[in-house]
């Protein structure tokens, strides 16, 4: 019996002829695609990428879910779309989620002092608002310095040694960027959910959306498929070219901050999330306008990021994304209907710097592309 392709394939070059704007907008497509496959491919051999994975979202559809390279270079194993990686600080955007989650079912109120829902806060910390927490402009100490967690011990210790320390700067007055703001959203996750704060992004938000690979750790953690992570920093040895040598990269999430940096995950089910939070399975339209608004300082200036989300630009063309690692990424671009994911297994790519040249391939103009 003939194949009834042919017939079919025939049939959609027919239609697309009669009305030329389709096939324009199919051609298009295909060649943003065909763009992008050779964009990434050639930024991976310059940047000397070892393995990534790379989704587009056009208009609620995943236009393209592509990987490269290999997960493990010793190992020979190739990237896969079952390949999990690590989106560190880029967790951030689905804390953020939960907390508008929490918002909208009268749970948690945004402009409330944190001191409403957790009880042992240092009293310069009481009058810190939620949303300040979201923003990083809560004016808090850092519990992480380049060592690592404060205190020289574990992550109890390093709890109390910051709530020893003065505030950076007064609350609301700049944006400092620090982990002390999301252990502290965890909390307050659990305690008005009375779940901890992973179950209730699996039941609330994988669960909701289909992310089943998706799941929480670092180095540490035994995750199956999960990218080994690299780096061509160089270590201080005598050898030469250290600064060519790659070698593993360790990296540290200690469970009560995993809010702010514990999601292994795939870009494939990174983008069903961006799709879900747009869409409004998992917030509603006020709340998603409001988590991708910039939070104010006391100056009345913009900040630099929302709720959970570093605000790239906020007019004439808005811009979000989620960045973790300085090795993944992604963008959303909600007044184009598009949103691009780039997740990379070495520290250092920075894929947020090419990301923006992606989006021109789809039609985003230069003047409005991320930097």
């Amino acid at each position: 019996m003939p194949s009834a392709k042919p017939r079919i394939t025939a049939l959609i070059t027919a239609v697309l002829m009669s009305f030329p704007c389709l096939a324009l907008a199919a051609t298009s497509l295909q060649d943003a695609n065909t763009l992008t496959r050779n964009f990434v491919q050639q930024t991976m051999t310059d940047q000397r990428i070892p393995g990534l994975q790379v989704a587009v979202i056009k208009d609620g559809q995943v236009v393209l879910s592509e990987s490269y390279g290999l997960a493990n270079v010793e190992n020979q194993v190739p990237v896969t779309p079952n390949t999990r990686f690590p989106i560190n600080s880029a967790t951030k955007s689905f804390t953020g989620v939960a907390m508008m989650q929490l918002a909208q079912a009268g749970k948690v109120d945004l402009d409330a002092p944190a001191s409403r829902y957790l009880d042992d806060l240092p009293a310069a910390w009481r009058t810190i608002r939620v949303r300040q927490l979201l923003g990083h402009t809560s004016g808090l100490p850092d519990i992480v310095d380049q060592r690592g967690l404060i205190g020289g011990g574990n992550e109890a210790a390093a709890w109390t040694a910051v709530k020893t320390l003065p505030l950076g700067a007064p609350v609301g007055e700049r944006f400092a960027y620090n982990q002390t703001n999301y252990g502290l959203l965890a909390q307050i996750i659990v305690k008005q959910t009375n779940l901890p704060y992973e179950q209730y992004m699996a039941q609330r938000q994988f669960a909701v959306v289909g992310m089943p690979l998706t799941t929480f750790g670092d180095s540490y953690d035994l995750v199956a498929n999960a990218a080994t992570i690299y780096s061509y920093t160089p270590r201080g040895t005598l050898a030469k070219n250290d600064g060519s040598r790659l070698s593993r990269w360790i990296y540290d999430m200690p469970y009560s901050l995993w809010a702010g940096g514990g999601i292994q995950t795939t870009a494939e089910e990174l983008s069903r999330w961006l799709i879900a939070v747009s869409d409004g399975r998992l917030i509603d339209r006020a709340h998603l306008r409001r988590m991708w608004t910039p939070e104010k300082l006391n100056s009345g200036a913009d900040g630099a990021w929302g709720a959970g989300w570093p605000v790239l630009q906020a007019s004439p063309t808005r811009q979000v994304a989620g960045i973790g690692g300085a090795r993944a990424a992604f963008v959303v671009y909600p007044d184009e209907g598009l949103a691009v994911v780039l997740l990379t297994n070495l520290a250092g790519a920075n894929p947020q710097r090419f990301i923006p040249k992606i989006a021109e391939f789809y039609g985003v103009a230069p003047a409005a592309a991320a930097r």
